[in-house]
């Protein structure tokens, strides 16, 4: 019987899917939401992977969100070609692109924009 390699990969995939509908509160009044489930790789979620991690204010307004619910479409730039994704994060009512390299990636640029954020 041949056993399938565990990677560090796969350990933080399933970290991100364990969290999912965890929402944890913080000290200062903010709160982090996680959503995260498999879905059918298509060429919008390439990753399959659903995502959603939100940074609230005490007032519960969401002020740091990476997720992948709808497209988004960056402005166009006149000597580019214009990339439609679905990752993107948005700050403070600004949408921009997300490159999805990895779970173990989002969640460190999650903490590190929350960290930024925070301070």
């Amino acid at each position: 019987m041949t056993r399938k390699k565990y990677s560090s990969e796969d350990a933080s995939l399933d970290t991100l899917l364990n969290l999912d509908g965890e929402i944890f509160p913080m000290d200062n009044g903010y709160w982090t939401k996680f959503e995260a489930y498999r879905v059918p790789s298509t060429p919008q979620i390439p990753h399959g992977i659903k995502y959603s991690l939100t940074l609230h204010d005490r007032n519960n307004t969401r002020v740091l969100g990476f997720d992948n619910a709808h497209t988004f479409k960056p402005k166009k730039n006149k000597y580019r070609a214009c990339k439609i994704t679905w990752d993107h994060k948005h700050k403070m009512e600004k949408v921009h692109p997300y490159e999805f390299e990895s779970a173990s990636q989002l969640m460190e640029d999650f903490w590190e924009e929350v960290e930024e954020i925070l301070k």
